[in-house]
């Protein structure tokens, strides 16, 4: 581990100490001013004394949790670091993933050696475009190439996952291994910071698909992309801002898969704001709301399925229920294609779809926003959870469908 990283870990440590002390002395005051008020001047003497004391116990709790942990890891890394990555472990890696889903934009922001950067990974590891020889790591490159995108609070071993036990899979490899196999695709999968603004993503896949093409070691004739659940916004987001730009490598896109992916928006997210707005309104509880809203602006993207810098950049992010987002037109050229599912048929199967995402949001197709997504470019099923898409034997036939149509 490497002493930046055993610093950056004390510092995530400190403020995670002070945002629960902040919660805890929050709801303390709440309470108690809505007691001393309830009884009225008699107890000015008594409040007076409380506060004090409180003011000062919270302070000190502060300050001795805000430096203790960083004293620390500042001790630490100059006796236990080496040169190792921290991520260099699959569990270590998903972990730094889920955090950076839930507090990456302050990582980033605070230059936190734990934020994660979006690259290409090879056995985990990130790959320089720039400094290393593409085909060095993509030793048996082929003309066409599938990017992988994942989800929140994942990397890119979340592709590996094997079939849900009890689905009959008569080849359980991943989906990009098979397609090397099957229709001649290098797959390519890419590691980011899902914290990060989905827009601000898809800026960063659009400038590492133009590195990545420019140092592919044969010319470049189809690229297919294929997003799961954010992933996929994230992917909407680059083929429109490279369109945009004129970016070379958008004119060999064939295909865009979404598998899972709301691009009109979690309700697990509109859940969550919905509930601090209202606890918000009172003093007891407005401290929860405020750790409430700590969350990521990656997070607060998915309540709408935001894909632009214009969605988010003149809102407030912890504004009530309001849809802000323009749509983002197809890339022009490209089929595009989406996988919705869930976990129970029929009604039940509508309301909660794959516990997160429901059919109408995964499809594009609600009552005030449409995607156009052609009727025959579309799977819907039954019975999966969200992370079942990950890797099933069905998804993976109708991905030979689409992405085989422009096969050699």
């Amino acid at each position: 581990m490497r002493a930046t990283e055993i610093r950056a870990l004390g510092e995530v440590a400190a403020e995670g100490v002070t945002v629960l002390h902040d919660v805890v002395r929050g709801i303390h005051t709440g309470i108690a001013s809505r007691v001393f008020a309830s009884v009225g001047p008699a107890a000015r003497p008594v409040e007076v004394i409380h506060d004090a004391i409180a003011q000062t116990v919270y302070a000190a709790v502060g300050t001795a949790g805000h430096r203790l942990p960083e004293m620390v890891g500042a001790i630490a890394a100059t006796r236990l670091h080496d040169d190792s990555p921290i991520d260099r472990t699959p569990a270590v890696a998903e972990a730094i993933a889920a955090l950076n889903g839930i507090y990456g934009d302050e990582l980033a922001s605070r230059g936190n050696a734990l934020a994660t950067t979006m690259a290409v990974r090879v056995d985990g590891r990130a790959v320089d475009l720039s400094s290393r020889p593409v085909a060095d790591v993509f030793p048996d490159a082929t003309n066409r190439i599938v990017v992988f995108v994942h989800g929140l609070c994942q990397t890119e071993t979340s592709w590996g996952r094997p079939p849900r036990p009890g689905v009959e899979a008569p080849d359980p490899r991943p989906y990009g291994v098979r397609l090397h196999d099957d229709l001649g695709f290098t797959p390519v999968h890419v590691r980011y910071n899902t914290g990060l603004h989905i827009s601000s993503n898809g800026h960063a896949l659009d400038e590492l698909l133009t590195s990545l093409t420019e140092a592919w070691p044969v010319p470049v004739s189809d690229i297919a992309l294929v997003g799961h659940s954010m992933g996929g916004l994230v992917v909407r987001s680059a083929c429109h801002y490279g369109s945009e730009g004129g970016r070379p490598w958008t004119e060999n896109v064939r295909q865009v898969v979404c598998l899972g992916s709301p691009h009109l928006g979690a309700d697990l997210e509109k859940g969550v704001n919905a509930a601090s707005w209202a606890l918000s309104r009172l003093r007891e509880t407005r401290a929860l709301a405020e750790f409430l809203n700590l969350r990521s602006d990656g997070i607060k993207d998915l309540r709408y399925g935001a894909c632009l810098d214009d969605d988010w950049g003149e809102a407030d992010p912890d504004e009530f229920l309001r849809d802000r987002c323009a749509e983002v037109p197809f890339l022009p050229g490209a089929s595009h294609h989406f996988v919705a599912t869930s976990a129970a048929p029929r009604a039940v199967g509508l309301m909660l779809g794959d516990h997160l995402v429901r059919p109408s949001s995964a499809s594009g197709r609600g009552r005030k926003r449409r995607l156009p997504f052609e009727d025959d470019n579309g799977l819907v099923m039954t019975g999966l959870h969200h992370f079942d898409l990950l890797n099933h034997p069905a998804i993976y036939g109708r991905l030979v469908h689409w992405l085989g149509v422009t096969a050699t």
